[in-house]
């Protein structure tokens, strides 16, 4: 097999194809879309794909068939017909200024207008829309592919001016309402972005629009599966540890039977050869750590988090729901999923390491402003624990916590209490890259966190000593057998005993003994 072009961060098809870039071929997906339905919407995070696959279905319809040769869909597509295509892309621009999205859409109505030859008759977006699809209908006689990428753009831009955000959606409700008005002049819809706004607010005059974003059929529609990275990427392979990749990359899951990476993570790894937070550091979740700050949500709640689908698509400028908001943007993955008298319910946990690490690291820095440079990387953490150097692993986190500035703790008072203390020791060891289950239960209880590293398991449970008595922690960890789940493991296992002060802020005591 031979090397071929990375197509990092290139989003049209027509380069790809034509200039030897590797390709997954994604056609297979695209000629179900269009055999079984019309109107589609699809939600996934940022980077996955998700504007070469609009690329594509604008090549399809437009006949550029010599691109696909090769490609499953070629010798079951009718080339001798071609649709004219509408393609809406909200990527670009400051949607923030209130009014720039009706002079962005009107700037990208003249370009489609002048390219077809034709003239806009109308200064409104649904009314201007509107009339583009049936004149180029008339005209082509044929009917009209509508494709929009980065639909929610203009909305999620905004949400730290409200007012701008409420008045983008509305303007989009009645632009997106046109598609419904003019069906008989389509042949195909298809909306993606990040989010998934409720139908009510976003699309209660496109009733009729297929959401796919849970459809296990296409799960794949959209990132690299494992099998891909093999039958695709094989020259790239040799020199990196294959089990390594799934660790850091795979995981990504919308309930089909294959879970998929993020192509830009793997890409980047062909690229530089090394294991990084590609993905995660070219996006800043200050607005998700924000909100979950403001909900009281600390890092050990992820891990728990459950929803029904319709609590997974509860987004929108007024109701933003936690659990919603780290699906929708990729911080969180479908990790499992329950029956509820027949209603399923989705367990949701972190895609990989990558995002278990870097969105802890950024979660810590929240928690304890300038701690998290204390980190060093997590070595410190995992030298003391390799040499089972707890009196050296109390220093650590006494200098830890001694650097969260005071100011800090008089602006929240939510670091006078346990959860908060034991999410700051759960992002500091997950931020570390060592292997956590918070709430781990046991047939006596559930034990605060069980950390694996190496040859041991460590048992910690905190307190704050003002909330309980000086040694409550280490007779908890005892007195409920927390040890006997993993004695058969074959592994040492610590208890470890936290007690917090509320008085001073750190460390009363740490104890740690052998099970």
């Amino acid at each position: 097999m031979q090397r071929r072009k990375l197509p990092i961060g290139i989003q049209n098809f027509r380069e790809i194809r034509e200039e030897g870039y590797y390709y997954v071929d994604k056609t297979p997906y695209v000629r179900r879309l269009v055999d079984e339905g019309k109107h589609y919407f699809l939600s996934r995070p940022r980077r996955f794909g998700k504007s070469l696959l609009v690329d594509t279905l604008k090549e399809l319809f437009e006949g550029s068939e010599p691109l696909f040769e090769g490609l499953e869909i070629h010798g079951c597509w009718d080339w001798s017909v071609r649709h004219p295509v509408v393609r809406l892309s909200f990527g670009a621009g400051d949607y923030r200024e209130p009014g720039y999205l009706h002079k962005n859409l009107m700037a990208q109505f003249d370009a489609i207008e002048e390219a077809a030859g034709t003239a806009g008759r109308y200064d409104t977006g649904p009314e201007r829309f509107g009339h583009l699809i049936r004149t180029l209908h008339r005209r082509a006689g044929q009917r009209v592919v509508v494709l929009v990428d980065e639909y929610d753009k203009p909305i999620l831009d905004a949400l730290e001016a409200p007012e701008v955000a409420r008045a983008n959606r509305g303007y989009l409700r009645g632009l997106y309402s046109t598609v419904k008005d003019h069906d008989a002049d389509i042949k195909l819809t298809f909306l993606t972005g990040v989010s998934k706004f409720s139908k009510v607010s976003l699309f209660s005059g496109l009733n009729n629009l297929e959401d796919i974003t849970l459809n296990p059929r296409y799960s794949a529609i959209c990132g690299y599966t494992d099998a891909n990275l093999d039958e695709v990427f094989g020259p790239e392979l040799p020199g990196l540890d294959r089990d390594r990749i799934r660790e850091w990359y795979n995981g990504y899951a919308w309930l089909g039977e294959e879970k998929v990476y993020n192509p830009f993570d793997a890409l980047l790894l062909f690229r530089h050869r090394r294991f990084d937070a590609w993905w995660f550091e070219t996006g800043t979740p200050s607005f998700l750590v924000e909100t979950l700050a403001k909900r009281g949500i600390g890092s050990v709640d992820l891990e728990g988090m459950s929803g029904t689908e319709s609590l997974l698509s509860a987004f929108d400028v007024d109701e933003i729901e936690p659990e919603a908001l780290l699906f929708q943007t990729g911080y969180l993955t479908i990790a499992g999923v329950a029956d509820l008298d027949g209603r399923p319910v989705y367990r949701l946990g972190y895609p990989n390491r990558e995002v278990r690490e870097s969105l802890n690291e950024r979660l810590l820095r929240a928690m304890a402003p300038a701690a998290s440079r204390r980190l060093v990387s997590g070595l410190k953490l995992r030298e003391l624990l390799g040499a089972d150097d707890f009196a050296g692993l109390e220093a650590l986190f006494r200098g830890f916590f001694a650097s969260i500035p005071y100011e800090w703790h008089t602006r929240n008072d939510v670091a006078r209490y346990e959860g908060y203390y034991a999410s700051v020791f759960y992002s500091y060891f997950a931020a570390a890259g060592l292997d956590v289950t918070v709430e781990d239960s046991t047939s006596f209880g559930r034990v605060d966190m069980a950390v694996r590293f190496e040859r041991c398991v460590y048992l910690l449970e905190v307190k704050v000593v003002e909330s309980a008595p000086a040694g409550a922690a280490m007779e908890q960890l005892k007195a409920r057998g927390y040890a006997d789940k993993y004695r058969g493991s074959g592994r040492p296992v610590w208890l470890i005993a936290v007690e917090m002060s509320k008085a001073t802020r750190n460390l009363a005591t740490l104890e740690a003994e052998r099970a």
